[in-house]
């Protein structure tokens, strides 16, 4: 796991400041309430709103 659980505690959704999900395969942090993946890149989460894909 490449991220941390007390940096998981505090990282937010940019888009509704929701909390956040680590999904395994592919890696990256999940917001159920958004329905968006942002993915993780070399360990850094991406966290801007137009790099996020939607989830079905």
């Amino acid at each position: 796991m490449a991220i941390a659980q007390e940096l998981l505690e505090i990282l937010a959704c940019p888009k509704c400041k929701g909390g956040l999900r680590l999904a395994d395969q592919p890696e990256a942090l999940i917001c159920d309430a958004c329905k968006l993946r942002y993915p993780i890149k070399e360990d850094i989460p991406i966290m801007l709103i137009d790099e996020a894909e939607s989830l079905p």
